[in-house]
Formats: structure tokens, C-alpha cells, sequence
């Protein structure tokens, strides 16, 4: 896979530039992470993909798998309490618990990629036919929680990008030297 595109970076809102709502900020700076996330694995083979750093086992492609079902659980699964999208639905969690993340070594770039922009796709029109920050998650999906509401969705999945993006960063640089976003 060459690098001939490299997919255009948003800015999130700044303090010289605020969006109109509390809701345009949220879906900036996830969009922002989004896009980050995604543009770590461009222009790499499956077998870049696969690399892990001395460390740790996690591949840029286990991380791009990961947050595909991080999307789908939180929105789609939790928010709407709509049944698990493939792969997920028919994934052996029983016997592998981290099934995203080992079984990502099967999939090519286009695959992890196309998977991940469905996800992030059905997150936005999940987020765009919600009438309010303030909307509930259905009880019966709140696990060990207490309320929960698209606004802590959000916020979490910013964190949850915030903490992904800093590691495909290290994993991308032991890769090919790239840095930066």
C-alpha cells in the first residue's frame, strides 16, 4: 500500500474559533481523533499493520479493529440498544476476549479501514438523530454504572481516542519514523 493519500486532518475547535453548541465541540474533537487514529495506518502494508513494539503486542491494525467496536458498543449497541453489527456479532469473544485486537492480523488495511468508517459512520448518525446531550442510554445497558447520557458517550470516546492515539503514535514511529498529528 503506497501513500498517496493522506486523508485531510479537522482542527477541533479553538479558543479563537468556537463552535456554535456544546454539541459542535464534541463531535469536533472526536472527528479530530477519528481522523488521527485512521491517518496512523494509512499508507501501510498489512504486514506494518501486524508490527508490534518490544513492549507490547498491540498493532496499529488491533488499535484501528479496537475502536471499530469501541464505536459500534457505545453507540450503536449501548446508546440504541440496537443487536452488535458484523463482525462483532458473530466474533468467538468466548474464546478469545480480545478477539478485535488478535484477530486484526487477518485483515488487510482496506479492510481494518472500511470497517472502522462504518463504525465511525453509524456513531455520527447516531449522534446526529439525538435530540439532546442530555438523552439516557436505556438502563438495562448501564452495567456497573449509574446514569449515563450522550454527553458522557462522547466525552469518553474522546478520552478513549485521546489514550489510542498517543499509543498508535509510538507504535507508528518504531514503524517508519513517522511522527506527528
Amino acid at each position: 500500500m503506497t501513500n498517496d493519500h493522506v486523508t485531510p486532518r479537522p482542527e477541533p475547535a479553538d479558543m479563537n474559533r468556537l463552535p456554535a453548541t456544546e454539541l459542535a465541540v464534541l463531535n469536533e474533537f472526536l472527528d479530530f481523533y477519528r481522523t488521527v487514529l485512521a491517518r496512523k495506518a494509512e499508507g501501510l502494508t498489512t504486514g506494518q499493520l501486524r508490527r508490534t513494539t518490544s513492549a507490547s503486542n498491540l498493532t496499529l491494525g488491533g488499535l484501528i479493529k479496537h475502536m471499530a467496536l469501541v464505536e459500534d458498543s457505545w453507540f450503536t449497541i449501548r446508546f440504541t440498544d440496537q443487536p452488535a453489527p458484523e463482525p462483532w456479532a458473530s466474533a468467538s469473544w468466548e474464546t478469545d476476549a480480545d478477539w478485535e485486537l488478535t484477530s486484526a492480523a487477518n485483515d488487510s488495511p482496506e479492510e481494518l479501514l472500511a470497517l472502522y468508517d462504518a463504525a465511525c459512520e453509524r456513531s455520527r448518525v447516531v449522534v446526529a438523530a439525538t435530540p439532546s446531550l442530555d438523552a439516557p442510554m436505556p438502563s438495562e445497558n448501564l452495567g456497573k454504572g449509574g446514569p449515563c447520557n450522550l454527553r458522557w458517550i462522547m466525552v469518553h470516546m474522546i478520552e478513549e481516542y485521546a489514550r489510542h492515539t498517543g499509543h498508535a503514535d509510538i507504535i507508528r514511529e518504531s514503524i517508519d519514523g513517522q511522527t506527528g498529528d
